[in-house]
């Protein structure tokens, strides 16, 4: 009996898993990477990556060299990286490093592509850094659920008079995707940041000890997020329950900037407001407005900023690799167990679709 038993649950879960990956199909729009797709049907650890820090965020070549420091950050944690861009309009994800190096040295500058953008760079077949949002659209789509990167966008300062709210805190609270980032880009207004957040539905968690939360180039902002998880398993845990209440929104993992690679928060905050200053005097607008401000704020800082920026983005990453990493076990053990019970079930008389009712499965 018991020999019989193990190989029917085991044809079932081989069953399983065949169906799972017979209907695993992308959007006509976009290429997904033979590595990547083969980790995602086999529900491996996948942790995305954006591109305006290539395109817009650092100059060549040090957009390039943190592009693949990144990237094997997340492979040394046991995971797989899925850089995402447009690239002769098509959406990739998964870029190798002949794809990296052209991206990143590009002579005529990629697109800061977010959801309005998508339509016209596609269509005219344009390149496209994919900003947080456009990344997190991206990576629903395709099932990618972690995405590290460096700063979430947000309420600019004044934007209560400006409307200047970055499409990245929409797009968090319509897709469930967890972004791993040092908070938000502390050239902006966290605390109005915050509550936006609160209003899109997205849970926003502290990594670490504490609620208090991190202010991009520095631990601190003085304001506390609603809850923290202190581990990988804790924060996978928290993502899979997500999952299961089909919340399509996502969770803000905010992870403090190591102490020994943080700036000092006076002199940031006096380049900052320098920074901003010159964007307004010189009529900056719209989504220029982040990629002026930071860059003056490398030239105000003489670069300290920018290594401060490149530092954070590979401990989130590192953070993304470990939480991707405990979610997969998660899931896969789930997935394993569902499979056991529904064996166990159909032979005393219940379906395995009755089963899978009363215990759903999440991809």
């Amino acid at each position: 009996m018991q020999t019989k038993l193990a190989y029917f649950l085991r044809n079932r879960v081989y069953a399983y898993f065949r169906r799972r990956m017979s209907s695993f199909n992308y959007n006509s729009c976009i290429d997904v990477s033979q590595e990547v797709s083969e980790a995602l049907r086999s529900h491996s650890p996948v942790v995305a990556l954006e591109s305006t820090i290539i395109s817009h965020g650092m100059p060549y070549p040090a957009n390039l060299q943190t592009a693949l420091q990144v990237e094997e950050v997340i492979r040394n944690q046991g995971a797989v990286p899925a850089t995402i861009a447009v690239i002769k309009g098509r959406v990739k994800v998964g870029l190798d490093q002949e794809m990296l190096s052209e991206f990143a040295s590009l002579k005529t500058p990629a697109v800061k592509t977010s959801r309005r953008d998508f339509p016209y760079v596609l269509s005219k077949g344009l390149n496209g850094g994919t900003t947080v949002a456009g990344t997190v659209i991206v990576s629903s789509a395709v099932g990618i659920k972690v995405f590290a990167t460096g700063g979430l966008g947000g309420v600019h300062r004044g934007g209560e008079m400006t409307m200047d709210i970055s499409a990245d805190l929409t797009e968090l609270g319509r897709n469930p995707v967890t972004v791993v980032s040092s908070g938000i880009k502390s050239i902006l207004d966290i605390d109005r940041t915050l509550e936006y957040l609160e209003t899109q539905g997205v849970c926003v968690v502290t990594y670490g000890q504490n609620k208090n939360f991190p202010s991009f180039y520095t631990p601190e902002s003085g304001l506390e997020a609603p809850y923290n998880v202190e581990t990988p398993a804790e924060a996978a845990a928290l993502i899979e329950k997500l999952l299961q209440l089909r919340l399509n929104s996502g969770i803000l993992l905010a992870v403090p900037i190591p102490e020994a690679e943080a700036m000092e928060g006076g002199e940031i905050e006096k380049a900052i407001n320098t920074a901003v200053k010159e964007a307004e005097d010189h009529g900056i607008r719209g989504k220029e407005v982040t990629p002026f401000i930071l860059n003056q704020v490398i030239s105000l800082t003489g670069g300290r900023s920018l290594a401060s920026n490149i530092a954070l983005i590979k401990n989130n990453a590192k953070v993304g690799a470990q939480v991707a990493l405990e979610l997969a076990r998660i899931q896969k053990n789930s997935s394993l167990q569902s499979s056991s019970e529904g064996v166990f079930q159909s032979l005393h008389g219940t379906s395995v679709e009755q089963c899978a009712t009363k215990s759903p499965l999440v991809s």
